[in-house]
């Protein structure tokens, strides 16, 4: 019974610490964005640039391995970030964005004048 209890508490450290390190992860991520200039483009929630497609739900629609190489290599439009970025802040940036999963803020219609 002793070593039953002994490993849940040790299996719940473990997932405790691995959802923390995800979350510090996610945060250097969000911050990683916004230094690099990402948000210059791109808008998460409402918030951000319109000249790249908004990202709000890039985590329900982008594997890691698409959001990488997106990244890493650019588009024809998006310049390559493959030699600015690190590793670990490549990681970070994807953990983030794959946290993004809500739907993009669509903007009200322009009123017309008469």
């Amino acid at each position: 019974m002793r070593s039953r209890i002994a490993a849940a508490v040790v299996l719940l450290a473990y997932s405790s610490l691995a959802v923390a390190r995800s979350q510090s992860q996610k945060e250097r991520g969000a911050a990683i964005f916004k230094e690099s200039g990402c948000q210059h483009c791109h808008a998460i929630g409402g918030v951000g640039g319109h000249k790249g497609p908004d990202l709000s739900g890039v985590g329900r629609r982008r594997s890691k391995a698409a959001m990488r190489e997106r990244i890493v290599s650019g588009s024809k439009v998006m310049p390559a970030f493959g030699e600015m970025i690190g590793p670990e802040e490549l990681s970070d940036i994807i953990a983030y964005l794959r946290s993004c999963r809500a739907k993009p803020v669509k903007s009200a219609p322009a009123s017309k004048s008469n």
